[in-house]
């Protein structure tokens, strides 16, 4: 093996199982191939093995000798993966092994997201249940479905389904850092439906693209302040619509609702006169959007080439009010929470536009830890959208997860961390989706905290997992399970 090979890491059985993740397909909605080696991992070991109608996997392990008294613990951590690559390398993510490799402190991959959200942390679980040296309760290890898409598997979970007094959720980004409560979130869809008119005579097509952002997860990374592709395109339409007789053809720009759109597209044709003047006018707005975000973004290029004529245009009507939409639509941090400034409360990522010839689809993401925040945000997009003349749709709500500073195992593990590495941890809230918010309203009496390894830029093909926090979690892990209280 060479010294890129991540199965030489320590803590050395949890990098094996990670690798192994790396060569299973398991992007959102593809869970079939995941759910299969999770199934016959269990009863390989000889344990309890069930799969529930949605498709989560719940494995069980009896405790270890002496432990028996202890609370039952569960731990949970979700087997998909956020399928994000630079459009410049080929990838199928459905097919396709993630190439994981040593870079220098981090494990990182090769132009594509990682999966280390939330392979590391079920990784961790596995390597648990493989060993038989390490101290536990009764345990369960759950691996719901879809957390990225939508936390489809924590709402289909069924109230008996567990049995564990105590869930330790394996999915927080932060060595250090118990995280006892999240943000909520709402899907919205945004719809505009046209009949396509021709190109006007004398037009020629022009292709704007848009690359070179940092994107990231729109919850972990919403406060950095990046750039958000879909916006920067939008503006440099309104222009060139506005000012030099450009029409639009379609547009598309990012691909899932909890990924900060890096990278955006479109169509447009402009009067064969005003070709060279278009040119100069991408070249301007490059500049700009490089000098306005060059404090968060360091490759930020703004291209356009000619290309054949489309079959047709978006009306002019409709093309209009889709760039005031979008332009006028909310986006990034909305609100901070006044008790803890450096915490987002609300915010919105406009995360996905789509074109399909004869309609435009919108998809935003609303988060906040205030539902009445999320439901007042959620006003302002429906009437910037419904002044435009679209449909919106809202669905896929869920709840925030509500911080409770009495809770047992807070207690437990802030007194573990304290005396293994001799500091305290970091209490946190955090503003992305976590699944323990909808797993207690399932389960309204499990104690429940998140943590896990640092992670950084989630959801983006910089994703990264630091080397030495793994195997801090990873310690901090086995003393959590040996100081579970008793029952």
């Amino acid at each position: 093996m060479n010294s890129n090979d991540i199965r030489q890491l320590q803590p050395h059985q949890l990098w094996e199982n990670f690798y192994s993740l790396t060569q299973i397909p398991r992007p959102s909605g593809k869970k079939e191939a995941i759910g299969q080696f999770l199934e016959n991992f269990g009863k390989t070991l000889g344990l309890e093995t069930l799969r529930d109608e949605i498709g989560n996997i719940l494995i069980r392990k009896p405790a270890t000798p002496g432990m028996e008294n202890r609370k039952p613990v569960i731990l949970q951590a979700h087997m998909d993966m956020v399928p994000q690559k630079n459009s410049n390398i080929s990838h199928n993510f459905e097919t396709d092994p993630i190439h994981a490799f040593v870079d220098g402190d981090w494990v990182r991959a090769q132009e594509t997201t990682l999966g280390a959200d939330n392979g590391i942390g079920l990784a961790a679980a596995l390597t648990v249940l493989q060993s038989d040296n390490i101290a536990h309760p009764a345990l369960e290890v759950l691996v719901t479905v879809d957390e990225e898409t939508g936390m489809y598997g924590a709402f289909g979970l069924k109230p008996n389904f567990l049995k564990g007094e105590i869930l330790l959720n394996l999915d927080s980004e932060d060595e250090g850092e118990l995280y006892i409560g999240c943000a909520g979130g709402l899907d919205a869809d945004i719809r505009f439906s046209f009949r396509e008119v021709p190109v006007p005579e004398g037009d020629v097509a022009l292709k704007i693209s848009l690359t070179g952002l940092k994107g990231g997860h729109s919850g972990v990374d919403i406060h950095l302040q990046r750039a958000n592709a879909n916006k920067l395109m939008f503006r440099f339409l309104k222009k060139a619509v506005a000012e030099y007789e450009a029409r639009l053809a379609w547009v598309e720009g990012g691909n899932l609702r909890n990924a900060i759109p890096r990278e955006a597209f479109a169509l447009i044709t402009v009067p064969a006169d005003g070709v060279d003047d278009l040119i100069e006018l991408v070249k301007d707005f490059e500049t700009l959007f490089v000098e306005e975000n060059q404090s968060v973004e360091d490759n930020i290029q703004l291209q356009v080439e000619q290309v054949k004529l489309p079959s047709g245009l978006i009306p002019e009507e409709i093309q209009d009010d889709l760039i005031n939409g979008v332009t006028a639509c909310p986006n990034g941090v909305f609100r901070f929470i006044p008790e803890v400034p450096d915490v987002v409360e609300t915010s919105n990522n406009l995360a996905v536009v789509k074109s399909d010839g004869s309609s435009i689809q919108l998809r935003c993401l609303l988060r906040s830890s205030v539902e009445s925040r999320k439901e007042e945000l959620a006003s302002m997009i429906e009437s910037v959208f419904s002044l435009a003349g679209a449909h919106i749709d809202f669905s896929g709500g869920y709840p925030g997860w509500k911080p409770n500073l009495d809770s047992p195992i807070l207690k437990v593990m802030s007194e573990v961390y304290e005396k293994q590495f001799g500091s305290k941890p970091k209490i946190k809230i955090i503003h992305a989706g976590l699944e323990c918010g909808i797993i207690g309203m399932h389960y309204p009496d499990m104690d429940m905290i998140s943590f896990g390894p640092t992670i950084r830029y989630p959801h983006s093909p910089d994703e990264k997992v630091n080397i030495a926090s793994v195997e801090k979690f990873w310690n901090y892990l086995l003393a959590t399970l040996q100081n579970i209280p008793e029952k």
